[in-house]
């Protein structure tokens, strides 16, 4: 600005806090999914942190995004369990999608449509923006959405889903979850897969009526995953969180009540 101008621009807007554990300072190592496609999905959030000011704030769990090579060997096994429709049918649903890699990742296959489910507000507002240079950069022809609110709040779409849940919250609100979903598929004649990756709350699902399981075991991590997710929380103040070298992971099918 030249001497003796005036300026007419507004007061800079402070730029949004990041969650701890999102910045350098923390410790933030870029995952090498962020650097190739140019997206922000690294990081790794405490479930102490995320409280959005909702009813289920304390059973979340905490945010971290889950290993493309999970990812993908987990979808070969849900093929393998053969599916009721063709998977243009179904639409995918990531409960507790924070920034959205799962959903990325789940744009490469042909699904119906692909939706994220995710509590706190800053997780999906950068998932939102990940979305949009997603289909900016022509990388799926999958309609893309991300809705901000409680998983147990939100209503599966019409027509067959596969929800994915990457350990998101605890036993209550799994529980609850499935209890409304299980009352819903019961009057709407509809089909249900569930994949589960590290499946700490496995009891719930288990005893829930109408739930078949189909699988139940180890999904490996392929070793570039590995020594990225190890280097990633190894740098991460506290260590509060290690990577092993598989994941336990189940698959459901809603069968439906005797």
């Amino acid at each position: 600005m030249s001497a003796g101008a005036t300026s007419t621009a507004g007061p800079k807007r402070a730029r949004p806090r990041l969650l701890p554990g999102l910045s350098v300072k923390d410790g933030l190592i870029r995952h090498p999914f962020d650097l190739e496609f140019g997206v922000r999905t690294s990081g790794l959030v405490a479930g102490r942190h995320l409280g959005a000011g909702r009813r289920n704030d304390r059973h979340v769990t905490a945010y971290y995004a889950v290993a493309p090579s999970v990812f993908q060997s987990i979808l070969v096994r849900w093929r393998r369990c053969r599916p009721q429709a063709p998977i243009d049918a179904y639409t995918f649903v990531d409960l507790g999608a924070g920034m959205g890699r799962a959903m990325l990742l789940a744009s490469a296959y042909p699904f119906r449509a692909v939706v994220g489910v995710e509590l706190h507000p800053a997780l999906a507002r950068i998932g939102r923006k990940n979305l949009a240079l997603w289909r900016a950069a022509a990388r799926t022809r999958v309609p893309m959405r991300m809705r901000c609110c409680d998983a147990v709040e939100f209503v599966l779409p019409a027509g067959p889903c596969v929800a994915f849940l990457f350990n998101p919250f605890g036993a209550p609100v799994l529980r609850r979850l499935l209890r409304s979903w299980s009352q819903r598929l019961a009057s709407h004649a509809s089909w249900l897969d569930i994949l589960y990756v590290n499946n700490e709350q496995e009891n719930v699902l288990a005893r829930e009526p109408g739930f078949t399981r189909l699988f139940r075991g180890q999904v490996r991590r392929s070793n570039a995953d590995l020594v990225t997710d190890r280097t990633i929380l190894r740098h991460q103040p506290g260590r509060e969180y290690a990577a092993t070298i598989w994941e336990d992971c189940s698959i459901y099918r809603w069968k439906g009540r005797e």
